[in-house]
């Protein structure tokens, strides 16, 4: 794969896996009532996420309300944002470094070496978005799991289990960090050397005779 091509498809991975993880972000289904166990087919749905908690009707009717404070949460949803909103951000400036680094751009600096360096600088950044994302999907996933199995007078089809959204950020946090990894394979020794060796080429040997 050439390295035009190679940079066109990590960014387009890493582009798509961070709109996926804007979709995480905002998505209310982190968590959703289980239906495990000896469970009562209820007429509502319950779900959760970092921002809003929603409660479906069987009628297809859904009402959702943000959470009203935010010391009050728990220090795994607080957490999570966190992670989330950095994420984001380190996955904003990836997409706007990165264009500037790509070879099939007209972008910034005319030396392929800077480029290169400034496309494995947006590599970097996606990979750490990636990273981010994936430590809160996972430490929200942690906690579900910890609750759900834990020992208490809940009854289990009274607990939550894994929501879709946990799902999408995986994804999503898969797609960054492949996309950002064959971004960070533009190594710009390659084409320093290149030049080098033009540079240094020997002066031609032919001689005037008078």
């Amino acid at each position: 794969m050439g390295g035009g091509l190679r940079e066109l498809s990590g960014y387009l991975a890493a582009l798509g896996g961070w709109v996926a993880a804007l979709a995480a972000a905002a998505l209310p289904q982190w968590r959703q009532s289980s239906y495990a166990g000896d469970a009562i087919i209820t007429a509502v749905g319950l779900h959760e996420g970092l921002w809003m908690s929603c409660a479906a009707q069987s009628t297809g009717q859904v009402q959702c309300r943000l959470h009203d404070s935010l010391l009050s949460l728990d220090v795994h949803i607080q957490t999570s944002r966190a992670l989330m909103v950095i994420s984001l951000l380190l996955g904003f400036f990836g997409i706007i470094v990165s264009v500037v680094g790509m070879k099939c751009t007209k972008v910034g600096e005319e030396d392929p070496v800077t480029k290169s360096r400034i496309a494995v600088a947006g590599g970097v950044l996606f990979v750490l978005s990636g990273l981010c994302t994936l430590a809160a999907v996972s430490l929200y996933a942690t906690q579900v799991t910890y609750e759900f199995f834990r020992e208490s007078a809940v009854p289990v089809n009274a607990r939550y289990e894994f929501g879709s959204a946990l799902f999408v950020g995986w994804g999503a946090a898969s797609l960054t960090m492949l996309g950002g990894s064959l971004l960070c394979c533009s190594c710009p020794a390659k084409e320093r050397r290149a030049q080098q060796c033009y540079r240094q080429s020997p002066p031609s040997t032919a001689r005037e005779y008078v």
